[in-house]
């Protein structure tokens, strides 16, 4: 069985950021965009990034240009976008697709452990959250509406 450990993606830079460094802890993958409606849970995001990060807690952003061209930015404009507005001190990775051929493996597996709504796999828009726990599983998918608050008790109970 797959998990969270087994996967590699970029940074902004180019370097490889290995999932594994994250075994042990419990992870939010979010897909991003700084041009969204949902943009302000960033605000949310970092609120539980430092709320439980010393508890073992991660918040990781992939920004997505696929729901509405509403992440344009470049990884610099991006990066400063985040630190600038929200403060964000969680890691953002590199631009990257979410759905379709150019989906990368994260994503492929993450919808495949976490369908949608009525089975869907394809992420909806900006903002899908995937909670994961300390051994690297999926344990629940959030839609794009659900506010950052919302999730500290299931974050609490993987803790």
């Amino acid at each position: 069985m797959a998990s969270l450990a087994d996967f590699s993606v970029e940074r902004p830079d180019g370097t490889i950021f290995d999932l594994a460094d994250l075994q042990g802890k419990v992870v939010l993958v979010v897909n991003t965009a700084s041009k969204c409606g949902f943009t302000p849970q960033y605000e949310g995001l970092e609120e539980l990034q430092r709320k439980f990060a010393a508890r073992g807690f991660e918040v990781i952003a992939f920004p997505c240009n696929q729901f509405g061209k509403q992440e344009p930015g470049s990884a610099d404009e991006i990066a400063s976008f985040c630190r600038l507005t929200y403060d964000v001190t969680f890691p953002v990775m590199k631009k990257v697709d979410v759905n379709g051929d150019g989906s990368i493996p994260l994503y492929t597996w993450l919808k495949g452990e976490a369908p949608g709504l009525m089975g869907t796999r394809a992420i909806k828009w900006n903002f899908t959250k995937f909670l994961i726990d300390r051994t690297g599983q999926v344990v629940r998918r959030y839609a794009p509406m659900d506010k950052p608050e919302t999730l500290q008790a299931d974050i609490e109970a993987l803790l």
